[in-house]
């Protein structure tokens, strides 16, 4: 008889070695950990995230876990909630693209939730993220091209259960109880990208978290669920992956190098969906290479990308800010009139610019025929005196094979920092963040605090 998905799962989790581990990818992991908390720092403000902690605040006492915005203290589970909300709420967090969605928003939340109840070593959690990020990748690869374009979020209705792996590792959980949790977590998972261009996106990704630290917790006590919840004729994959076969990939897990390295982790630079970061790239480049280039100039602009590129693209002409982060017809526009991609550019009111508007219809995207990797994508921009620009993008800027370096993910940071949480030091965050492999976990917290 075939060995059950959540086995595999749980024999990993316990058997993990973190010497496996190496300084490379503790790095990676620590990269990571900046990137989502940063980002959650500069989300602060957005309606999404005011309305997720009025809602944790009335739901009974505080105490547990802190808000890295804020310092209160709420209960784990609530208190990531609201920090994977907030994380999420600008898009502007990392990707992988195997998973076609966003790992360390969707973990690390739960992790330092978690962490901070048990005082937990910075290597530790970094493992833990690791081990999650290994069942992430292995899961997607298994399942997630068809799961994704029948409109599932793969953050939410995937990762997951990489946060559930993840936390049971944090806490060294029996094999029994890590099958339960995640047969606990199957019982929660949703998401769908219906959502997207709301806050409901966003409370997806604070949710995966929420569910990962309500499931471990049930297990521990004792509450237990069918050990073929992941593969069984009636279970997750049969229900969210038309039966796909997950034990191929449950076999490689654990192989060496780990996912973080081959699959890897993309930080992004431009706070909006991915899918439109090749064309972003491409357009930047010709305004850097036609600097008096400007909107009034151009007739029309063809983006044409591989096969599932712009599936998460569902907006073609946004009304608002979340709408814009969906939409590559916004995103070229912004662009080429404000000649830069920004926070800024997702108020409301920028998307509403009379001249965006008019301008959205001449911008149209196709996609080509499969296959659907390598992905790729082609600008071509036709002025009105004729004039073609022509621009075709393979490797994208902040990719795993192109990474951003330690001083422009600082720099990020610290606009993140800046338009967000003013009073926190991005360079001292990032020391932090940077050196938990060898320090508590309580560092990073205490460089979230401003000083006095």
């Amino acid at each position: 008889m075939t060995t059950p998905a959540s086995d595999k799962i749980a024999t990993f989790i316990t058997s993990f070695k973190s010497a496996n581990v190496t300084s490379d990818q503790y790095h990676v992991a620590a990269r990571a950990l900046f990137d989502t908390v940063v980002c959650a720092l500069a989300g602060a403000r957005e309606p999404a995230s005011r309305l997720v902690v009025e809602y944790a605040r009335g739901q009974g006492p505080s105490g547990g876990a802190r808000v890295w915005t804020t310092g209160e203290q709420l209960p784990i589970e609530l208190a990531a909630l609201v920090n994977g909300t907030m994380g999420h709420a600008l898009d502007y967090d990392d990707v992988s693209s195997p998973l076609r969605g966003h790992p360390s928003v969707a973990m690390f939340p739960a992790l330092l939730a978690l962490g901070e109840t048990i005082n937990a070593e910075g290597k530790e959690v970094l493992d833990a993220y690791v081990v999650g990020f290994e069942v992430c990748l292995r899961l997607a690869r298994a399942m997630v091209d068809d799961h994704y374009a029948k409109g599932w979020h793969s953050t939410s209705s995937i990762a997951s259960l990489g946060a559930v792996a993840a936390c049971a590792r944090l806490l060294h959980l029996p094999h029994g109880q890590c099958v339960n949790a995640l047969g606990i977590a199957v019982a929660q998972i949703a998401g769908s990208r219906q959502n997207f261009g709301t806050m409901s996106k966003p409370f997806q990704a604070g949710q995966a978290n929420a569910l990962a630290l309500r499931s471990i917790g049930l297990a521990r006590l004792g509450f237990d669920s069918s050990p073929h919840a992941l593969d069984g004729d009636q279970g997750y994959s049969a229900l969210y992956a038309d039966g796909a076969d997950l034990c191929a990939q449950m076999d490689q897990l654990g192989s060496l190098p780990f996912e973080i390295e081959t699959g890897g982790i993309e930080i992004k630079k431009y706070p909006l969906c991915y899918a439109t970061h090749r064309t972003l790239d491409g357009l930047m480049d010709l305004l850097a290479e036609y600097p008096g280039l400007s909107l009034s100039e151009v007739d029309r602009v063809e983006v044409l990308t591989n096969f599932r590129a712009t599936v998460p693209l569902i907006y073609d002409c946004p009304q608002t800010g979340l709408e814009g982060k969906f939409s590559m017809q916004y995103a070229v526009t912004a662009a080429l009139l404000d000649k830069k991609v920004g926070l800024s550019s997702f108020d409301d009111q920028a998307v509403l610019r009379p001249e965006v508007q008019a301008f959205l219809s001449r911008v149209s995207v196709r996609e080509a025929e499969p296959p659907m990797f390598p992905r790729w994508a082609q600008l071509r921009i036709t002025l009105r005196d004729g004039k073609v620009l022509v621009k075709r993008i393979d490797q994208l800027r902040g990719s795993k094979e192109l990474p951003l370096s330690d001083e422009e993910l600082v720099a990020k940071g610290v606009d993140c920092c800046a338009y967000g949480q003013p009073a926190v030091d991005a360079a001292a965050l990032a020391r932090a963040c940077f050196s938990l492999p060898t320090q508590k976990l309580s560092s990073v917290f205490a460089a979230l605090t401003p000083k006095p």
